[in-house]
């Protein structure tokens, strides 16, 4: 089990982690659009471990069209969380260092205050951006992580794509978002806003589902 959690106050908004809030969706960021979409990608342990790997060497990110340069791993030791006694007391947060992982082409893997330019294009609409990991998640049966926006993005706010391997052996595949505006074309015209959420959730689908399932 490993569980990271990064806080650093270079992100350009203010409600770090609010991607995990239940009420999201009704009650979201002052000034910012939510959006969430869930899919049942398959069953298994071996469609969850396959699903993880591509997740934490950034293949949503990949398969949306984005390209990834300069991925920078937090320098030091991550936050490893809080832990509970046998008792259910809390445990002081330790910190330990990260194991890096790189895929194939040397790229390192998803990991706790991890930051990446991001470039491209969605429906003809600029897509660059500084991004950092907020927080990474690795459990026997969830696995996922938060983008936040540092700078350089026509929107601000953060994502998450999380994976959860339920007791019924299906596998869902999560993606929850909040986006500010900031470009003045998108502040002009907010259902812009919506449509680059609406066209990235289905890319981050494809590149992490074979089966394309249907939204829940």
């Amino acid at each position: 089990m490993r569980r990271g959690t990064f806080r650093d106050d270079t992100v350009d908004y203010a409600a770090v982690g609010a991607t995990q809030a239940p009420d999201l969706m009704s009650y979201p960021p002052e000034r910012s659009v939510p959006a969430e979409e869930s899919w049942r990608i398959g069953s298994g342990e071996a469609r969850f471990q396959t699903a993880s790997e591509a997740l934490l060497s950034w293949s949503a990110q990949r398969g949306a069209g984005l390209e990834l340069k300069d991925v920078r791993p937090a320098s030091g030791p991550m936050y490893s969380g809080v832990s509970f006694d046998a008792e259910g007391n809390p445990i002081a947060p330790s910190r330990s260092e990260t194991d890096l992982r790189y895929d194939a082409d040397g790229t390192p893997y998803v990991g706790a205050g991890t930051t990446v330019r991001v470039h491209g294009r969605v429906r003809g609409l600029r897509a660059d951006a500084e991004l950092r990991v907020i927080f990474a998640v690795e459990e026997p049966r969830r696995v996922g992580f938060a983008l936040g926006t540092v700078g350089e993005s026509v929107v601000s706010g953060e994502e998450s794509f999380m994976l959860d391997w339920n007791d019924n052996d299906e596998v869902w595949f999560t993606v929850r978002a909040f986006d500010s505006p900031r470009a003045l074309f998108y502040r002009l015209l907010p259902g812009l806003v919506r449509r680059r959420r609406r066209e990235l959730f289905t890319r981050y689908l494809r590149a992490i589902s074979p089966l394309y399932a249907t939204p829940a």
